[in-house]
């Protein structure tokens, strides 16, 4: 058995359910669960403690220069956030930094400062890192790629519900358009479009629980420990999914 641990690369897009999926892999397999998009949260926490405006390109790109990561699990299996030695989580979840962060996340070199962070945090392995942008460009040479999907329909349920749930009441055709146009942003711009690594394992989410997902993710990742040379199509027949790469 190989001594490093893995690192595991998880994109898909919104709704897929890889945020939920990440955090119980890395629970059951004891690997650290990193967000990146926690980062871009993060930045656009201090830019507003700060009072620096999206448009100022040059000082948010400092800004993301100057932040120290460190990300935890405690014995409950809370992730923590802490930046500059700061503990951040619930400050992150405020709408308003939300749609802070989704500005900021269209800059270059913002993306180019925190994907050098994510790289160096990740390098050692032993992380499952989730993104839009993982396994293509934060680590194109990742040991487990992973890219989750879900039909439209699905993944707008998904949202529907949730919103639902927190008392936000719209039409499920509004969601779904919203859902529909969000999917053509991420694969057609410029910077980092979302899309499945070539020898990315892709797991549909359809018609499966997210018990069911994560156990596909933990068989995945102990095959690999005990043969670290497999990949992709290879890795995923090894551990039993005979259409391959397509699970």
């Amino acid at each position: 058995m190989k001594e490093r641990q893995p690192i595991v690369a998880i994109d898909g897009p919104a709704g897929s359910g890889k945020s939920t999926v990440a955090k119980l892999t890395a629970e059951r397999t004891g690997l650290q669960f990193v967000s990146s998009g926690a980062m871009y949260r993060a930045v656009a926490l201090y830019a507003r403690r700060k009072g620096i405006p999206a448009p100022d390109e040059t000082s948010l790109v400092e800004l993301s220069r100057q932040l120290v990561f460190l990300f935890s699990t405690d014995a409950q299996g809370n992730i923590h956030t802490c930046v500059n030695g700061e503990d951040i989580t619930d400050a992150l979840r405020s709408p308003e930094v939300g749609a802070l962060a989704s500005e900021i996340a269209t800059i270059p070199a913002v993306r180019a400062q925190l994907v050098a962070k994510q790289q160096a945090y990740g390098r050692a392995g032993g992380v499952i890192m989730e993104g839009r942008d993982i396994q293509t460009v934060v680590f194109p040479d990742a040991d487990i790629k992973i890219f989750l999907t879900a039909s439209e329909e699905e993944r707008a349920r998904r949202r529907w519900n949730e919103l639902t749930e927190r008392g936000e009441f719209l039409p499920y055709q509004s969601v779904l358009d919203e859902v529909c146009a969000r999917d053509r942003r991420d694969a057609e711009r410029d910077v980092s479009p979302l899309r499945p690594a070539d020898d990315a394992i892709s797991v549909n989410t359809d018609n499966r629980t997210i018990a069911e997902v994560v156990d596909i993710l933990v068989q995945l990742i102990t095959v690999w420990q005990l043969h670290p040379e497999l990949h992709g199509d290879a890795l995923a027949r090894a551990a039993g999914f005979s259409k391959g790469t397509c699970i």
